[in-house]
């Protein structure tokens, strides 16, 4: 095991299976390490009830973890769901747009999302950013990519005048490979955990109990958890 990092790490914890990953890979690594989420009028705004389940979980069932999770944040950017006409924020059909963008996608959100947690993490005394971006399985999402997040941490560290690391350790895994990451990090608990307590469901659907979770199992993000989960389990 490597030495852990004496740094604070800030996740960026929405409460789906992604940043859950990111949070069990940053708790792993970091002396302490805090959360903060989103409320950006988000149709699916049930993963923010996950969060706290989530991290109650995770201290119950990891100790080790638990004397290095420290305090949660949830910041208010309804102001982006008010200016963003997209499914995500809005009750409308999902589709691809004449651009070739998913309508899901909700413009400049992992921007303002890494801004706000970077004043955040100064303000701690966080010099780590972790998020779930994935270019991988990214859906298309520009805000994604990783030459978007290698600009951000640039624009970021100069604009604060100190240096602030993003971290994205989904960027190049797909969604297969991310189930793997899990097991790996925290076993057949941990992903019985995210199996059970998170949300990725664009439609906020948590009713219906799937092998992979719960969701709607027809819109892009559970398609996408479903499809991972079948080819993560055929090659174990």
């Amino acid at each position: 095991m490597p030495d852990t990092d004496p740094r604070t790490a800030l996740v960026l914890f929405s409460g789906g299976q992604d940043s859950t990953a990111c949070l069990a890979w940053a708790l792993a690594r970091y002396a302490r390490v805090e959360t903060v989420g989103f409320d950006y009028g988000q149709r699916h705004r049930i993963e923010l009830d996950c969060r706290q389940t989530l991290r109650a979980e995770l201290l119950s069932a990891f100790p080790p973890w638990a004397a290095r999770l420290g305090d949660d944040h949830l910041l208010d950017l309804r102001l982006l769901g008010q200016i963003a006409d997209t499914a995500l924020t809005r009750e409308r059909a999902i589709e691809v747009e004449a651009n070739g963008l998913p309508n899901t996608f909700v413009p400049g959100r992992n921007l303002l999302f890494l801004t706000h947690a970077a004043a955040l993490a100064y303000r701690r005394g966080a010099s780590v950013l972790v998020g779930g971006m994935c270019e991988t399985d990214y859906s298309g999402y520009p805000d994604c990519r990783d030459n978007t997040l290698k600009a951000m941490q640039v624009a970021l560290s100069l604009g604060l005048d100190s240096p602030m690391v993003v971290e994205t350790p989904l960027m190049w895994l797909s969604k297969a490979q991310t189930w793997g990451l899990s097991e790996r990090l925290g076993g057949r608990l941990l992903t019985d955990l995210i199996i059970e307590h998170t949300h990725t469901c664009y439609l906020g659907e948590r009713g219906l109990r799937h092998a992979w979770g719960r969701g709607c199992g027809a819109c892009p993000a559970c398609r996408l958890r479903a499809d991972g989960f079948a080819a993560w389990r055929a090659a174990r």
